[in-house]
């Protein structure tokens, strides 16, 4: 059904489309400027993967890593996100997307991936629940999207 691989700059195009349409759902990030085609090819640093998921072709789904603070004791910690495209959503191209990325990442020399989740963004806690990731809790009032203080569950995988 989705074939996935790693992620190459020539994918940043379809990579930025997906992104913008989470960006404008205002359900997945706190971000809120559309990003282009050279913000994503910026995250091609040879350390941090990106997969990808496609379907005949196309790709409609991605998960990336990126650093988590600049500190050495936290070389081996990954932040990551996973973003389908809007046609595409509820089909399991996000599963096939983190299902790549989890080993991407270990072999990357990673030993725990760990991200922020809406609370409201069931879909998101859901899948990531079903591939091991434990939710550690929540920070209250963590940012503020178009004016209303969101919370922010924190869910952590140690690989």
């Amino acid at each position: 059904m989705f074939t996935t691989r790693l992620a190459t700059p020539t994918d940043a195009p379809a990579i930025a489309l997906i992104y913008n349409q989470g960006i404008e759902d205002r359900t997945s990030t706190f971000e809120t400027q559309p990003r282009t085609e050279q913000h994503i090819q910026a995250w091609f640093d040879g350390v941090h993967p990106t997969v990808v998921a496609e379907r005949s072709g196309g790709v409609i789904a991605f998960a990336s890593t990126s650093g988590y603070r600049p500190r050495d004791c936290y070389a081996g910690i990954a932040e990551f996100s996973v973003y389908v495209a809007q046609d595409a959503r509820g089909l399991g191209a996000g599963r096939s997307a983190m299902t790549a990325l989890i080993p991407a990442a270990q072999d990357a020399g990673f030993w725990k991936l760990l991200s922020r989740v809406f609370p409201e963004n069931t879909a998101s806690r859901k899948l990531l629940a079903s591939l091991g990731f434990r939710e550690v809790g929540t920070y209250e009032r963590h940012g503020q999207l178009d004016g209303v203080w969101k919370d922010v569950v924190i869910v952590e995988k140690l690989l």
